[in-house]
């Protein structure tokens, strides 16, 4: 459970509150855990594109590190205290377990965005009550995202084909 920290010394302002602080965590867990299991992706990614999809993890693991940091230190700044411990991790987070082994760029494509998805509906469960207390913690989580998002469809893009568009069709039925 997410704590929050006497005040000390000449600090004054907003101090979250438990259901701020927890929400917080919640989403710091996710993001710890994604940059870890990108990692474990990043090395043991096999086959086709796989330099393209080696770099696209590193790309997502500095996202999610840079994120998990800006949250951490938004939890400290307002008298939260973060738990970023891998035994805190390892049993919070909301993302599923990530295989061992050698793993084909077209199963990491589904795994990653399955855990992109994931640490962005935590992120969504807890929006609106972290927006009710505290917009500015709401902003952070907004940013996150936008970009986890985005991620989500570049990577899950790797093996979409193009959908024909209704004229085309047409067309070429009539063809």
């Amino acid at each position: 459970m997410a704590k929050t920290t006497r005040r000390q010394n000449a600090e004054h302002g907003f101090t979250a509150s438990g259901d701020l602080a927890t929400a917080l965590q919640r989403v710091l867990v996710d993001l710890l855990d994604l940059a870890m299991q990108g990692k474990q992706a990043h090395w043991n990614v096999v086959g086709r594109n796989f330099r393209d999809m080696h770099r696209q993890l590193d790309e997502i693991i500095d996202a999610a590190r840079g994120f998990s940091d800006t949250v951490a230190e938004r939890m400290r700044a307002i008298h939260a205290v973060p738990d970023g411990r891998t035994a805190t991790v390892a049993e919070a987070s909301s993302l599923p377990g990530f295989p061992e082994g050698e793993v084909s760029t077209d199963d990491v494509v589904d795994l990653i965005t399955e855990r992109l998805e994931a640490a962005v509906q935590t992120m969504r469960d807890v929006h609106d009550g972290v927006d009710e207390e505290d917009p500015t913690s709401a902003d952070i989580l907004h940013a996150v995202i936008e970009s986890l998002e985005q991620f989500a469809w570049m990577v899950s893009a790797e093996k979409r084909t193009p959908a024909k568009s209704t004229a085309r069709a047409k067309a070429a039925s009539k063809g």
